[in-house]
């Protein structure tokens, strides 16, 4: 058991060692690994199912999920390290990472859909019904949960970094520093009352990981490293317009104060891209029988009237049900996308209210999958997810 314990957390090591520079990618593996190796897998299902089940009745109610549905990430949290010889062996790499992972993922998840998820995977766990919870049935769901979840992180790896100012210092001493900045500030708006704070401001939003520079965006990195920075620093306006020359310079004073400030704290972030091209819709519309079986599984539960026609309104539902397939994200989920969707519903005239036969809705969700394809071909959606702590 041991043996086996250790191998796995050295090949989680050098996993994460080959993910390049300092990030780290979780990928989902680490999830697949925990899931099949039935010894420890099962020893963490005795472990946590004990822990829930508070009445010893060998089964789990609603009231005794809730808490491990509430907080998935949390819920993976092991037994204090030796407290027992016979959880000691799970404290290994694999399955601390695979705790991160989690709730990464649902930090990732829960912001698009946090209370749908609550009560969607307490369905799965209860079957929709007041039912108590098998050790088996939790073992069986929890393992189809999290496989689920390796498959969504395989598509989509979460890259983390640990920023603490060596590469925002290398880049602004870099040769390319002149020249990157000189583009970022030919690009600045300069409406009257905009101040060398406000350019400034402006320009580190637009720095990127890359460059060294977690996302200033976010509401942590903006009160602990960008604000306290500026207060540090005395930031003097100059005549205007403001000069690029001058704006370099000064810029340069406060990136370094910015470094410094990430050395004395370093700053974890988590982040996901995803380039919405197209692609996924292509593969699915040029697949008969696939397009077929989707279209097939999301007119399953299309409300009909008498005659066997569908609203039109049904149409953004369906497509919602089919955007899996056709790589796209949930509606509601990215705001670009939003866009995208609502401008080729409408084009559609997906809510007007009237009644088709399921072949014409069928049609049309085709050709508004087709449309789709067309807008993120010609001008591609760029996505970043980004989740920062100290």
């Amino acid at each position: 058991m041991e043996k086996s314990a250790e191998g796995s957390s050295r090949a989680s090591t050098e996993k994460r060692k080959t993910s390049g520079g300092n990030g780290q990618v979780l990928d989902g593996s680490d999830i697949m690994e925990l899931v099949g190796n039935e010894e420890v897998f099962g020893s963490y299902i005795d472990h946590k199912f004990q822990e829930l089940d508070r009445d010893r009745d060998g089964k789990l109610s609603l009231k005794e999920l809730e808490p491990a549905v509430a907080d998935i990430g949390s819920a993976l949290g092991l037994p204090a390290q030796g407290s027992s010889p016979d959880s000691d062996h799970l404290y290994t790499e694999s399955v601390s990472w695979v705790s991160l992972t989690v709730a990464l993922y649902f930090s990732h998840l829960t912001s698009i859909i946090v209370f749908p998820l609550h009560v969607g995977v307490l369905n799965e766990f209860t079957h929709g019904k007041q039912e108590k919870v098998s050790k088996t049935g939790f073992k069986d769901v929890l393992s189809d949960f999290l496989l689920g979840m390796a498959s969504g992180l395989k598509r989509d790896p979460i890259v983390i970094l640990r920023i603490d100012g060596e590469d925002l210092l290398e880049f602004i001493n870099g040769p390319d520093y002149e020249a990157e900045m000189a583009l970022l500030f030919s690009q600045l708006e300069s409406p009257d009352g905009s101040s060398l704070h406000d350019h400034i401001v402006k320009v580190l939003e637009q720095l990127t990981v890359d460059q060294g520079m977690p996302p200033s965006s976010e509401s942590w990195v903006k009160s602990n490293i960008v604000e306290r920075t500026l207060q540090s620093c005395t930031v003097q306006d100059h005549d205007k317009p403001l000069s690029q020359e001058t704006f370099l310079v000064e810029f340069k004073k406060v990136a370094g104060s910015v470094a410094q400030h990430l050395k004395e704290q370093p700053v974890i972030v988590a982040h996901c891209e995803n380039t919405f091209e197209g692609s996924g819709i292509k593969r699915l519309l040029c697949n008969k029988f696939e397009l077929d079986k989707t279209l097939n599984t999301a007119m399953e539960n299309a409300p009909k009237d008498r005659n066997g026609k569908i609203s039109k309104e049904y149409l953004r539902v369906a497509l919602d049900a089919i955007a899996p397939s056709a790589g796209l994200p949930p509606i509601g989920a990215i705001h670009e996308m939003d866009e995208v969707i609502g401008e080729v519903l409408k084009m559609m005239n997906a809510d007007d209210g009237k009644l088709v036969k399921e072949d014409e809705f069928k049609k049309m969700l085709t050709e508004i999958m087709g449309t789709i394809m067309l807008q993120l071909e010609c001008k591609p959606r760029l996505h970043f997810f980004k989740y920062c702590c100290p």
